[in-house]
């Protein structure tokens, strides 16, 4: 599963409507250039596919009076809808997810309800458990790497993931369960998307593909 689709996916869906270069400026806002596939020429070709596999509409805006390229507006469509929240949920399921995927489902799972979240990141907890035993049926971590050899340094590592991971998540369900965050049906969202209108610091001075993907 790639990062690009569902963070390109969520950014659209929660402006509304998007033109490629404010997807490009909420994702380098959160910093997913960083941390993700989420370069410049992926989001706009990310865009331009989505659009013509019907998971977004492109909306055909005109210049503006002052001047400028004219530009596509995004949408997301219903078909694009049944996706994004296929992916929000694989996402935070899915033990062995590389870490740009787990961020962007982190960074969208407000838009589940409070009950589902909870439920899907115990499912990671479980996958987690059930890889670890499985792995440890051929070694065991409290005999140290050494008795494999420098390849037991492998399985040390994957124990040492799995472990952390397991109590970040045990510790990001407890929080929900507390009552942090605002999830679906439960009133305002946290805005994470920048206003048309407001720079933004990681973009500002980068040339960019007009307006036009």
């Amino acid at each position: 599963m790639s990062a690009i689709r569902l963070l390109v996916l969520g950014a659209v869906r929660q402006h509304g409507r998007a033109h490629g270069y404010q997807v490009r400026s909420d994702l380098e806002y959160w910093g997913a250039h960083e941390w993700s596939n989420a370069k410049p020429g992926s989001i706009y070709h990310a865009l331009k596919q989505m659009a013509k596999q019907g998971l977004l509409h492109a909306h055909e805006i005109a210049a503006s009076t002052a001047g400028g390229p004219p530009r596509t507006e995004y949408e997301i469509t219903e078909k694009g809808s049944v996706e994004y929240f296929a992916l929000l949920r694989e996402a935070l399921t899915s033990y062995d997810q590389k870490m740009d995927v787990l961020s962007a489902g982190v960074g969208f799972i407000v838009d589940l309800e409070r009950r589902e979240a909870v439920e899907l990141l115990r499912e990671r907890v479980r996958g987690l458990e059930e890889w670890r035993a499985a792995v440890t049926e051929y070694y065991t971590p409290e005999d140290g790497p050494e008795q494999l050899g420098h390849i037991g340094e492998i399985m040390n590592m994957w124990v040492d993931s799995a472990d952390a991971g397991a109590t970040w998540t045990r510790g990001l369900i407890e929080r929900i369960e507390g009552g942090a965050y605002t999830f679906a049906g439960e009133g305002e969202p946290f805005v994470g998307v920048l206003a048309e209108s407001e720079e933004n610091p990681p973009a500002t001075g980068i040339p960019h593909e007009g307006d036009g993907a």
